[in-house]
Parts: structure tokens; C-alpha cells; sequence
């Protein structure tokens, strides 16, 4: 109505703001979408690079953390984002669950046990190390960062009087490695290339039929240009054969979720751990304030060879957990 006091006529109104119609969806796909594309990317053996890398050892705690937006997707009743989201999940448990369930069937042959452990420049305590191997009386003890002190430790607290038979290659430095053993050695050369730090191997002699050959393994972690050298040298490991048995043990710098690693297997081995369902516990890094977080010492047999027990120990001095295997050799 026109007014003297409002000669134009008309309502004045204030536009109310309408409410972002997509701010849900929005919101639901920003919480599936980086699951979904690690899940993708640990399938397919996408990650590429150092970070990537390093990223991929986290997916056991991915998996879990998965069902966060499988939740939120469900609640939120988007179709769509929550069909995604499952797959993401089922996708994770397939790649992830059965480390901790285990496949292991029983397999006869010889016995054989393994005790493999990082020493940290040869800084773990010897007589920790000594007290394992006079509990479980493995066959071979092989370890990694092997430093001339570490020998005379090892030495000194008796080890050569449990398992007088040794290849070693130490260095004041992380790249030493040895083996010891109750059984007889015979040295191989020239595993792999100059990939990786000093990869000791030999042919034993275990009693009962054909010597095995023993791998001494350690890889270079995937930090910075070394993530070259560290893929190269696991797809360079040789593949099982069907005339020896080969064992590969020690720190491999990688998961059962990186795609190298799973190339290796893929060669016709398994994880020992993997197969009693003890791939879960982590192994790296102990005594810290933080507990261990990652499984990146790994012992790996061929299928043929029965896998009857695998464990994880804390040794003083050391930021590697050592394993133990105990295995049976056809």
C-alpha cells in the first residue's frame, strides 16, 4: 500500500540463506574417499616413492580405522558413499585378517629353528641374546647391524660354544651382518648385487637329508633416493627352488603390505609369522617410549616348509624385537 511515509509501496523482506544442500555428501565422501584410495593403492601395488612408502606400513591401523567412515556413510543413509566405504573395509580385512588368523598346516620333516634379530650397531645385550638361544636352541642365529664389538659381546658370552660354526661380516657400522649355527656353513657369494647392506649366506649342513641354503637379510629402509636400492634389492632375492630349500631371514625394511615385498613372495615363499597367525605383532621400533608399531623382520620360508611356531622378544639395547621360528624342513 502507498503511504506518505512509504510512497513506492511494496514489503521490504531480508533473503534468508538457504542451506547448502550438498554439505553431507560433501562431508561423508571427504571422510571415505582417502581410505578407499589406500585401499586401491595397497590392491594394486600403486604406492610409489619414499612417503608412500613409509605410509603403506600403516595399513593394519588404515583397516581398523576404516570402519570410521563406513559408520559415518551409514548413518549419514548416503547409498553411494556407504557401498564404497564397505568395499573399502572388506578390502582391507582381505588383505589384513589373515595375518592374524593363520594358515598353517601341519608338515613333516626335519626340524629347524630360526633366531634372527637386529642388534642396533651391535648394542644388544649379549647376554639377552645368549639367554634366547639357550631357551629355544635354534639351529642358526642370524643378526643384523653386526659390529666387531657385537661379535666380541656375542663371544664373550658364550655363543661359539653353542654354535661353533660362522659367517661373518661385521662393520662399525649398520651395514654388518653374520650368522652362526650349530651345524656346518658353507659360504654362497654374490645372493643379490650390492643393493642392500652385507647379505651373508651359506649352505648348512642340517642332518636328516639335503643342506638348506640361509639368506641373511637387510634391506635399506625406503627413506629418501634409498627407496630405490630397497625395492631393487627384494625384487632382486632370488626365487624358491624346487631343488634347494632357501630361507630368507633378517630385517627387511618392509611389511607383508608393500608391493616389493609381496613380489617376493609372490617367488614362491611365505611368512612365517603370516602362517601361525602372529603377522600382526609388530617388531620395530622396541625400547622406546613408544611401543613397537611395524612388522618389518620377517623370516620367509618356501611353501614347501612346514612352519610349527613363530615369536616376538624384546631384547635390552636394541630398537629391533627379535623372532623366532621353528620350522620343518622336508
Amino acid at each position: 500500500m502507498r503511504t506518505a511515509e512509504n510512497p513506492v509501496g511494496g514489503t521490504i523482506t531480508t533473503p534468508t540463506r538457504k542451506r547448502r544442500k550438498y554439505t553431507g555428501t560433501t562431508l561423508t565422501w571427504l571422510a571415505v574417499t582417502p581410505f578407499a584410495a589406500w585401499a586401491l593403492a595397497r590392491l594394486t601395488g600403486l604406492e610409489r616413492g619414499s612417503i608412500a612408502s613409509q605410509l603403506m606400513t600403516a595399513t593394519p591401523y588404515a583397516a581398523a580405522g576404516s570402519l570410521v567412515p563406513l559408520l559415518v556413510a551409514a548413518v549419514a543413509r548416503k547409498r553411494v558413499a556407504t557401498a564404497v566405504a564397505l568395499l573399502t573395509t572388506a578390502a582391507f580385512g582381505f588383505s589384513v585378517l589373515p595375518r592374524a588368523l593363520g594358515t598353517a598346516d601341519a608338515t613333516a620333516g626335519r626340524p629347524f629353528k630360526v633366531l634372527t634379530i637386529n642388534m642396533l650397531f651391535g648394542r644388544a645385550d649379549p647376554q639377552a641374546i645368549m639367554d634366547l638361544v639357550r631357551r629355544f636352541d635354534p639351529d642358526v642365529l642370524n643378526t643384523q647391524e653386526l659390529t666387531p664389538a657385537g661379535v666380541e659381546g656375542l663371544n664373550a658370552a658364550g655363543l661359539p660354544g653353542v654354535m661353533p660354526y660362522q659367517v661373518l661380516e661385521a662393520e662399525w657400522s649398520a651395514g654388518g651382518s653374520g650368522l652362526w649355527s650349530k651345524h656346518p656353513l658353507k659360504p654362497v657369494y654374490d645372493v643379490i648385487p650390492p643393493l642392500a647392506h652385507n647379505t651373508p649366506a651359506a649352505m648348512i649342513s642340517l642332518p636328516g637329508g639335503r643342506p638348506i641354503e640361509f639368506v641373511d637379510v637387510h634391506t635399506y629402509p625406503p627413506l629418501g633416493r634409498q627407496v630405490t636400492n630397497w625395492e631393487a634389492a627384494l625384487d632382486a632375492f632370488p626365487a624358491s627352488s624346487d631343488d634347494t630349500v632357501q630361507i630368507l631371514a633378517g630385517d627387511f625394511n618392509a611389511t607383508l603390505d608393500h608391493a616389493p615385498m609381496r613380489r617376493l613372495l609372490s617367488r614362491g615363499y611365505k611368512d612365517a609369522a603370516d602362517q601361525v597367525g602372529a603377522g600382526l605383532i609388530p617388531t620395530w621400533p622396541a625400547n622406546k617410549r613408544v611401543p613397537p608399531i611395524i612388522t618389518i623382520d620377517h623370516v620367509l620360508v618356501p611353501e614347501r616348509v612346514g612352519v610349527k611356531e613363530v615369536s616376538v622378544h624384546t631384547v635390552p639395547g636394541t630398537d629391533h624385537r627379535a623372532v623366532f621360528a621353528e620350522l620343518s624342513v622336508p
